[in-house]
């Protein structure tokens, strides 16, 4: 059967010659080719979790950095008369949160106790001298932890004294406060000698009570001397700087009277100071530390310590060590791995059967020796060197499947044929490959050391509590022994870890996935 064309009942006529510019060819791709790394960042950028997560660490990370630095206080520095204070900003003082206060309900007794420092110095140990009487008859009031402790007994130097009234002649504030004469000062078993007791008591059923004018006000007791010994203004208390209200010279025993503001003694002079105004006179003129009014933003630790400080620079110390040790362990497994990996056989086996060994023997036992044997080194090296003798085991068990993975691939062998050294096959061909997994098992390292190094200072095994270092474990620990009275000492450093974890693993499965191999030009 003869074949026939079948464009041949088609009309001359609808033949045309096709132009050149009409005709179509394969073209260049306009679009650039999309590089490993950036192809894994792309899909890394799509991973909400793990950018947020990213950012809470970066943020954690600045702030481990920088407040270390603005801080006005140090690691180092305690002070024992603001134990547990409260947090406080100053943004929120006039309201009740964050205020440095807390709420408390006591009877009339230790009611009047804090009431009366607001009288005597105006520093509201109630604040706002505000409260409320309940229906038992007890005092619910905001207790300021700042102004709590009120006047203090304090021993200074005759220079100290001196340099003390120049401070309260320049700055016009009221730092000394007239004397109690021992005789005046309660020593009843629930009170122990306090220079906040500055009135008259008496003892009733073995308590020390308060004694009270007809008009409902407590009684002041101060200690006084007549003016007839004084010379040139000044009495036997060598006081001549800020009187109180009603130091104006008083009638008593029918003699002008002044209040005495120190008790000379063999070793210097005794003084009733406003604890809150010496703590700012100290720290500005005698330390020159650059610390002024105490406020602490996070609060205090038992010890008196700034808890926004030390969990500041504990996070620095558990960033820094982390990234050390899982930087350290990179460098070694990496090279060990790659050697077990691309030889393998009876080196590999061997290799592998020290590896096995060192697996074996428990970081516990490894810390335990290792402080034994380092007493006297730091606590630091002592945990360094313990998560690096076994850490790197891991991360070259990591490489050395990898290498497996890789060195007999076609472009492996196609590198070796044309004379390439071992060393080139090892860290140009074969080792970029393993650097997604490799990167992934390093940012998964660093949380799980810092979890590490927190537990064990938490437990106290390993103590970094010395001069000027600390962690944030040690602060979780000592927020243990407060959680019913005190909880924020634990809850800033609890939350700090807890979103420190998630976020690195969030972080890290993130990286995990930007970087498989297997979703390359992935769009999920």
């Amino acid at each position: 059967m003869e074949k026939t064309n079948r464009y041949d009942n088609i009309p001359l006529e609808k033949f045309e010659f096709a132009q050149a510019e009409d005709l179509t060819h394969d073209k260049k791709p306009e679009t650039k080719p999309v590089g490993y790394l950036q192809d894994a960042m792309r899909r890394f950028a799509k991973n909400k979790g793990a950018i947020v997560a990213a950012v809470i660490i970066l943020i954690m990370l600045l702030f481990a950095i920088i407040v270390p630095f603005c801080t006005q206080y140090t690691v180092s520095y305690f002070d024992t008369y603001y134990a547990y204070t409260r947090p406080k900003f100053s943004l929120f003082e006039n309201t009740s949160f964050w205020d440095g206060c807390k709420e408390v309900e006591t009877n009339l007794k230790t009611f009047t106790y804090y009431y009366a420092m607001g009288q005597e110095t105006g520093h509201n140990a109630v604040k706002n001298q505000e409260y409320t009487v309940t229906e038992d008859g007890n005092y619910r009031y905001r207790l300021d932890t700042y102004h709590m402790n009120g006047v203090v007994y304090k021993n200074l130097s005759l220079e100290e004294y001196l340099a003390l009234q120049e401070y309260q002649n320049e700055t016009g504030i009221q730092v000394i406060y007239p004397m109690v004469a021992k005789r005046d000062r309660p020593t009843a078993a629930d009170y122990e000698p306090d220079g906040n007791i500055y009135y008259k008591t008496e003892e009733k059923a073995s308590k020390t009570q308060f004694q009270y004018d007809k008009d409902g006000n407590i009684i002041p007791v101060y200690n006084s001397y007549p003016a007839s010994i004084m010379e040139n203004g000044v009495g036997l208390d060598q006081y001549d700087s800020l009187r109180v209200e009603g130091d104006e010279g008083f009638l008593k025993d029918d003699q002008t009277c002044y209040y005495s503001y120190a008790l000379m003694t063999p070793s210097g002079v005794q003084v009733r100071i406003n604890y809150y105004e010496y703590y700012t006179y100290y720290h500005s003129r005698v330390l020159q530390d650059g610390i002024g009014n105490p406020s602490f933003l996070f609060g205090t630790t038992g010890s008196g310590k700034d808890i926004l400080t030390c969990l500041s620079s504990g996070a620095r110390f558990s960033f820094i060590f982390a990234i050390v040790v899982a930087v350290s362990n990179l460098f070694v497994g990496a090279i060990y791995g790659a050697v077990t990996g691309y030889y393998g056989g009876r080196l590999d086996l061997v290799m592998e059967r020290i590896t096995d060994i060192l697996g074996a023997i428990p970081s516990m036992v490894v810390i335990t020796l290792l402080k034994l044997h380092m007493g006297g080194s730091s606590q630091a090296l002592v945990l360094f060197i313990s998560f690096f003798l076994t850490g790197w085991i891991g991360m070259g068990g990591r490489t050395r499947m990898q290498f497996y993975r890789f060195k007999n691939q076609e472009y492996v062998l196609s590198a070796r044929t044309l004379g390439a050294s071992d060393k080139r096959l090892m860290f140009k061909h074969i080792f970029p490959n393993a650097i997604g997994t490799l990167v992934t098992s390093c940012a998964l390292v660093i949380p799980g050391m810092i979890y590490s190094e927190t537990s064990l200072s938490y437990l106290g095994i390993v103590n970094l509590a010395t001069g000027n270092v600390t962690s944030v474990g040690t602060l979780i620990a000592a927020g243990q022994q407060s959680l019913a009275t005190a909880p924020f000492v634990a809850l800033f450093p609890s939350v700090f870890l807890a979103l420190l974890m998630l976020s690195f693993n969030l972080f890290g499965n993130g990286l995990r996935d930007a970087f498989n191999p297997s979703l390359r030009g992935s769009e999920g």
